[in-house]
């Protein structure tokens, strides 16, 4: 028999959508936000060690690439099984699981003494990293009050600049600093193990999630918390549904239904950004270090620049979520891509000091401001029951243009240098920028909670 004192689904998504900002929202998006951080340190540290292994183990470009790459691997297939678990067993045990695994490993990759050591560690870093982003993003934006939730989502973003530039400055104090620089930047990398006992215990499931599981009154009590930080009292409406209207409830169905009528267009296009977005952020950053070490500047100098490019990350990202609720999500991502392709061409081509750092700086901007709206869209374009498997999958399958894009480097590199290479990369934001129209633009809208 179905309980009626019980609130529906819809009041529940309708509490949560009118919330104002609260502290519990302010705790969710700093957890999240930490979490996120610490996952770009991982990843920027990453451009920063390769280009000292480079010159310390006389490492190959094509064994360089390998080590980026492997961890994209296993980025992409944390990504579709991480969203898939994340419809399964809910947002925060997945994320609290994957922040666990890529810390061990990146702990473990400073004690490694040879590139096949590496290469598995980095493989398992992969797998939970690449679970991570797009839970975390859905997560979010399920607790998010539907008329600031695209802003919220591109400042959970923006923690990666923070993270990333830690990154900048360990590549730029740590590393140079000893022989065994880049494994105290490993050991650095271990901090997200112990933050995720922190995640597991501290923070809530999702309501939205609970409750297209059946678990109303769990969902109930969380929104209630809310409501109650927010001095909002609300009568509960009384329950007229089923408890769950899921329109996919098995792993099979979530992924046929991806490719459905309703949802094949947005799918297609989704994965297009995805894709043109990682070839040519993960292809330009993670070489960046190195190829200004190829162009005659030193290891330190070389770290200094990217240090200075990195730092322009910020001001991008504060620029997406302000405009993201005014342009709207499709035309911010958009304008963003075409910035990434000018900046791209520009510093492809740049040859004094100057000018590579400016043309980095404006790349920096165009591009994570770009990144920030994509993960906003991402997932407000699925329904509850599958948003997990959809932000996941299109995150998995974007992983394979970074797993593409390093190999690549070296290739394009040696076909027409640095300005064939930044080429291919506005050609990518350029795809990416035309595909972003595919998407469909929920800012300000309630999410859709089949």
């Amino acid at each position: 028999m179905v309980d009626t004192a019980l609130p529906s689904r819809s009041s529940l998504s309708e509490r949560l959508d009118v919330l104002p900002f609260t502290r519990r929202h302010l705790r969710l998006l700093s957890g999240s936000g930490v979490g996120w951080a610490l996952d770009a340190m991982d990843v920027g540290l990453m451009s920063f060690i390769i280009a000292a292994l480079t010159q310390q183990w006389d490492l190959s470009k094509s064994e360089a690439g390998w080590i980026a790459s492997v961890g994209f691997i296993g980025m992409a297939i944390g990504a579709t099984l991480g969203g898939l678990l994340a419809d399964r067993f809910g947002r925060r045990q997945v994320f609290a699981l994957t922040l666990l695994i890529y810390g061990v490993a990146t702990g473990a990759s400073a004690l490694v003494g040879g590139v096949a050591a590496l290469l598995v560690l980095r493989f398992l870093v992969g797998l939970g990293l690449g679970a991570e982003l797009p839970v975390a993003s859905t997560y979010v934006s399920e607790f998010a009050p539907a008329r600031i939730r695209g802003r919220l989502i591109v400042v959970l973003e923006a923690f990666w600049a923070l993270g990333w530039t830690a990154a900048a400055v360990i590549g730029f104090l740590v590393i140079p600093a000893s022989d065994d620089g880049w494994r105290w930047a490993f050991a650095l990398g271990a901090i997200p193990a112990v933050y995720a006992l922190f995640v597991r215990w501290r923070m809530p499931e999702s309501p939205r999630w609970l409750a297209s599981r059946g678990r109303i009154a769990e969902a109930d009590r969380i929104v209630s918390a809310f409501e109650a930080d927010a001095r909002v009292a609300t009568a509960p409406a009384i329950r007229r549904e089923p408890a769950s209207r899921a329109i996919a409830v098995t792993a099979r169905a979530r992924l046929a239904t991806l490719w459905n009528a309703e949802f094949r267009v947005r799918t297609m296009c989704l994965w297009l950004v995805w894709l043109g977005v990682n070839f040519a952020y993960y292809g330009a950053f993670i070489w960046i270090p190195s190829i200004l070490v190829d162009a005659g500047f030193d290891l330190v100098r070389s770290f200094g620049f990217t240090l200075i490019i990195t730092l322009a990350q910020l001001p991008g990202y504060a620029v997406a979520a302000w405009l993201i609720e005014i342009w709207g999500r499709r035309v911010t991502l958009s304008v963003f891509l075409l910035g990434s392709a000018v900046a791209a061409v520009v510093f492809g081509t740049a040859s004094t000091e100057g000018a590579i750092i400016g043309a980095g700086m404006a790349l920096s901007f165009f591009n994570l401001g770009a990144w920030g709206a994509l993960y906003a869209v991402t997932p407000e374009i699925y329904p509850t029951s599958l948003r997990g498997t959809g932000a996941g999958w299109a995150a998995g399958v974007g992983r394979i243009a970074s797993i593409v894009a390093p190999l690549s480097v070296p290739v394009l590199l040696g076909v027409g240098g640095a300005p064939v290479l930044f080429a291919v990369f506005g050609c990518c934001f350029l795809v990416a920028a035309a595909a972003a129209w595919g998407l469909v633009d929920r800012g300000g809208a309630a999410l859709d909670d089949r």
